[in-house]
């Protein structure tokens, strides 16, 4: 299998530099879901290089910065799956930063420690909400231009 991450769709990247790409996820868990990820090949953090951790914070803080000027979401969820059994399913090392919004659930109390709850992804099993959850193309434009200021 190509990885998504080291071949990522053009239509997909919203950035990147010498050591990080942003992407828009493939199946968004709310509208703007984004993805940091190292450019290099790298399934591990420990495998990480100082540099490549750094640039991921700063790549966290930047998707945090263009989604407030685009998408105005009222919090995010930040998060890391390191490893299968974590629910890691792309052998490729990425954070995800998902805007939420008011209302956007209806428990959303304990946010990411929601996580190690035995439940099924609704957002997985229910393709109409993925879909739901996509950007539209004029989202996805303004998004592009906020990263290219």
């Amino acid at each position: 299998m190509k990885c998504p991450f080291c071949n990522a769709n053009p239509e997909v990247l919203l950035y990147e530099d010498d050591l990080i790409r942003i992407l828009i996820d493939s199946y968004p868990a709310n509208r703007g879901h984004l993805l940091v990820v190292p450019r290099r090949h790298v399934e591990k953090w420990e495998k990480l290089s100082f540099e490549e951790k750094v640039a991921l914070l700063r790549g966290i803080e930047l998707a945090i910065e263009k989604l407030k000027q685009t998408l105005n979401p009222d919090g995010f969820n930040v998060g890391i799956n390191l490893g299968k059994a974590a629910g890691q399913t792309v052998p490729h090392l990425h954070i995800h930063v998902i805007p939420r919004y008011e209302g956007d659930t209806n428990f959303p109390r304990g946010g990411v420690r929601k996580a190690v709850l035995d439940i099924e992804d609704e957002n997985l099993e229910l393709k109409e909400r993925w879909i739901r959850n996509r950007m539209s193309e004029e989202e996805i434009e303004k998004l592009r231009q906020a990263f290219t200021l």
